[in-house]
């Protein structure tokens, strides 16, 4: 019933809005959907923002529906920062035992993304690309970058080229990564690709599709009133993740 509603909500979305731009909710940063890109926010732009997230979407230690909430801070027009922390069941920790039940701690992570070319900067073909990590370092087992396993559930490291193409009166986004983690629970090795339009004619909204290395999605994006984004995701194309993101501009 509940991935049933989880069209229902996305298909309204897409169709219903003059009645979703870029912001990848599911680990608090910019980019796709799940999958990274090299786009970057306006220089001093902060979000805070929660998801639910489906079981489908997380690593394997997540075996229930999660939630997760983020603080994401653009630095500089080429460095963002983010922390994300994701909520754990009690009964996974085993701590049911002893009292505890639903949603009792949580895991908390940095991400971090650099610009390193801008779009168009020395050529006008010349795509963006950005490189980027999130949950590059655990402390457990006395510390370790890019863990195999044990925390660090959620690392990876990424290159995300972005390429924005003029199509007639529309423009289509291209975007093309490779991301790579060492983890035996959750492995990212591979190519990640993703397409994304924004209609002229109503441009707060964005539809997207993208392959992220591992599964196919498509979801949407609507911005409202400049500053509220809402993100809508079909994993797999069935299994619903959304999300909510406010959006301030200190400069």
């Amino acid at each position: 019933m509940r991935y049933i509603l989880g069209k229902v909500i996305l298909i309204g979305l897409l169709l219903c809005c003059p009645l979703l731009l870029s912001a990848q909710l599911t680990y608090g940063t910019t980019g796709l959907l799940h999958a990274p890109s090299a786009e970057m926010q306006r220089d001093k732009t902060v979000m805070i923002g929660g998801n639910f997230l489906n079981q489908e979407i997380t690593p394997p230690t997540w075996y229930y529906h999660t939630y997760n909430y983020f603080l994401n801070v653009t630095i500089f027009p080429w460095l963002e920062v983010a922390y994300t922390c994701t909520l754990f069941k009690a009964e996974a920790l085993g701590l049911k035992p002893y009292g505890y039940s639903g949603f009792t701690n949580q895991d908390r992570y940095f991400s971090v993304r650099l610009r390193a070319l801008k779009e168009g900067q020395f050529w006008k073909y010349m795509p963006a690309v950005v490189v980027g990590t999130s949950d590059p370092y655990t402390e457990s087992g006395d510390g370790q970058i890019s863990s195999v396993d044990g925390n660090g559930y959620f690392c990876r490291f990424y290159i995300a080229a972005t390429k924005h193409i003029p199509v007639g009166t529309e423009e289509i986004g291209v975007h093309l990564s490779y991301l790579f983690n060492h983890r035996n629970d959750y492995p990212l090795n591979g190519p990640a690709v993703g397409i994304t339009y924004n209609p002229s004619f109503h441009p707060q909204l964005r539809v997207i599709a993208e392959y992220d290395s591992k599964d196919f999605a498509l979801g949407a994006t609507y911005l409202l009133f400049n500053h509220l984004h809402a993100q809508v995701e079909l994993q797999k194309m069935k299994y619903f993740t959304g999300g909510l993101t406010y959006k301030i501009y200190l400069k």
